[in-house]
């Protein structure tokens, strides 16, 4: 298995990354916006993209959006095929694609929106802190890129102020050392509460 920058050569690969991407939104019934294979192909012509391959087979990807002339940027996309998940591959391809992000653009803040508490718990692994949207990017193609997102309602009702999603944030300025083992898992242990509230109120309408 290997996880690399995404090159040219790669492209072959987007309509099944797109797919598989697509495919993951409709099981889990919670909000994965959708990316067309020209777009994911433009970012690994740009150098903007981590896959994993298992010899030559696809197993994983993530790329990277630059929003508020490079002020923050995201790792976005993140998605495992079905045939390689619970193997680790998914915390392997965010290690590669933040190390790559923080490279690339050492002064931008590295943010996410998730429903996925796995992908919280690597988030905080890696150093990022729950903040509320407003500390996220004001690059309004950003969030018109949720529109595709089957809860893109609740974004719109709460005037962009809250979803099912955590925003989660990076910010190199106050990381400079690593979150305690501790810290980290308050961090998730409040992260998971909030999700399963939401959930248990969203189920409840």
């Amino acid at each position: 298995m290997e996880v690399v920058i995404a090159n040219e050569s790669h492209i072959k690969y987007a309509t099944i990354i797109c797919k598989t991407i697509e495919d993951a939104a409709q099981v889990r019934g919670t909000g994965i916006a959708k990316r067309k294979p020209e777009y994911i192909a433009t970012k690994m012509e740009n150098g903007n993209a981590v896959i994993a391959l298992d010899n030559g087979k696809f197993a994983g990807f993530c790329y990277i959006e630059k929003w508020g002339h490079g002020k923050f940027v995201a790792n976005s996309g993140l998605i495992v095929h079905p045939d390689y998940r619970n193997i680790g591959l998914a915390k392997k391809i965010k290690e590669v694609v933040f190390k790559h992000s923080r490279t690339k653009f050492p002064d931008a803040k590295v943010f996410s929106i998730t429903t996925g508490l796995a992908v919280m718990k690597l988030n905080s692994d890696l150093g990022y802190k729950p903040v509320t949207f407003s500390e996220l990017t004001d690059d309004q193609s950003f969030w018109d890129g949720c529109q595709t997102c089957r809860n893109f309602d609740v974004l719109t009702r709460t005037d962009r102020k809250m979803c099912l999603c955590t925003g989660m944030l990076f910010d190199p300025k106050n990381n400079n050392k690593e979150a305690t083992k501790e810290v980290k898992e308050n961090v998730f242990k409040r992260l998971k509460n909030i999700k399963q509230n939401l959930f248990l109120k969203k189920d409840k309408k």
